[in-house]
């Protein structure tokens, strides 16, 4: 890919790691870096959880301070979104929403997602919130130190992190998820019965199978009505019903969008074979390649850095495949959920530990493969199987129970597995 000037869209996790990358890896052309938040590019895990409680302060989640940013020929432009964008097999040009026009050689979508709206009435009452901005948790964190009562809409990673924090504030709180178990989309059933059991014996009333239908009040929610017909007293409410893509910019440009999102190959390149994709906006192929094949979107912060890395060295002109095994965490209260790989397509799971003392691990099988692990209270199982995972290993799955043997013990090459 020819050299010249960048345009990153996008200043959040993919977007920061990307620019990084670029200077990393040798890139000295001019580099413009736009968000359309006011504030320069900062962490987001703690929004949910840390920052929520008080516990960071502003300062503290800024990856880097404006004057990084001059040092290294990038030209942070925020508060401004890109909203037209056009360009050929040269470059191109974009304009901002204030009328800004920034000329390119090379183009980098970092454009993230944005929460779905809970599709009930009362939704934009006051005092009904969802958690993906700064600004979202500057207008949440003061409501919630002091809520009574709180109802968290949607069963995944942010709304139990949000709800363990209210919990730890001293609030009721209610969790209604709309499917049979939560985290679904993400984990193991035997996770999803653990965390579902942990958050009850902290005082979390979790509902499952169930359907908001409005919310109640008349400028201030007071309640969530349910599809059974009762209704939750609420001061405030989180809604947590997952993200969607933002890939308007990708349309304007004709590339290839699927409903998971910009659709890029290994390398992070989009359809036009020009332009890069990474982070939440994106969906490529498995980066490391085992469980279920097809297409993978995946939000996390690891997955957004490593992907912007393909994606940086690609537009650097020495792309290298995104081959990484996915990992992730959750903090909810005193529980550390650590994951590492991909569990979907599972015909065989491990319980290794005590899952009623909230200490263990559980490893997903395929085919006598080792697909993944969740852990809960056992780092030293989740860095033994991440590991594995990385080396393209394994772990014998008539062997992974023993709590008397380390995991780290047990790693084999992957095609000298013994049957399980």
């Amino acid at each position: 890919m020819a050299a010249g000037p960048v345009l990153v869209v996008g200043a959040g996790q993919a977007g920061i790691s990307l620019v990084i990358a670029l200077r990393e890896l040798g890139d000295t052309s001019p580099v413009v870096l736009v968000g359309d938040e006011p504030e320069t590019p900062y962490e987001r895990p703690p929004l949910s959880k840390g920052y929520l409680r008080g516990e960071h302060d502003r300062a503290s989640l800024h990856f880097r301070d404006p004057a990084w940013f001059a040092e290294q020929g990038i030209d942070l432009v925020t508060g401004d979104a890109v909203a037209t964008i056009e360009r050929d097999a040269s470059g191109g040009h974009a304009v901002t929403a204030s009328g800004r026009r920034l000329d390119f050689s090379r183009l980098a979508l970092t454009t993230g997602a944005t929460n779905r709206r809970l599709p009930v009435d009362g939704a934009d009452l006051d005092g009904v919130h969802s958690v993906r901005t700064l600004a979202d948790a500057d207008r949440l964190a003061p409501e919630l130190r002091g809520a009574e009562r709180l109802v968290v809409v949607g069963g995944g990673f942010i709304g139990l992190e949000v709800a363990a924090g209210a919990r730890a504030l001293g609030a009721s709180v209610a969790v209604v998820e709309a499917t049979e178990r939560l985290l679904g989309r993400a984990a193991t059933t035997v996770l999803s019965d653990f965390v579902r059991e942990a958050h009850e014996r902290r005082g979390t009333r979790i509902l499952l199978d169930a359907t908001v239908t409005r919310l109640t009040g008349r400028h201030r929610v007071t309640g969530v009505e349910l599809a059974d017909g009762s209704t939750l007293p609420a001061d405030v409410v989180v809604v947590g019903i997952g993200a969607l893509p933002r890939t308007d910019l990708a349309d304007q440009l004709g590339l290839d969008v699927g409903p998971l999102g910009i659709v890029v190959d290994e390398h992070a390149r989009t359809s036009d074979g020009l332009s890069v994709a990474a982070g939440d906006c994106a969906v490529g192929p498995n980066p490391y390649g085992r469980g279920a094949p097809g297409p993978t979107r995946l939000e996390s912060v690891p997955h957004a850095t490593d992907q912007a890395r393909a994606a940086a060295a690609t537009l650097a002109g020495h792309p290298a495949a995104y081959a990484t095994v996915p990992w992730f965490w959750s903090d909810q209260a005193d529980l550390r959920l650590q994951m590492a790989g991909l569990p979907h397509g599972a015909d065989h799971v491990v319980v290794r530990g005590d899952v009623a003392a909230e200490r263990f691990s559980v490893l997903s099988y395929r085919h006598g493969l080792l697909l993944a692990v969740e852990s809960v209270g056992s780092s030293g199982d989740y860095l033994a199987v991440k590991r594995a995972l990385e080396k393209g290993m394994t772990i014998a799955a008539a062997a992974a129970a023993d709590l008397a043997v380390p995991l780290k013990r047990l790693i084999t090459p992957a095609q000298d597995t013994p049957p399980s």
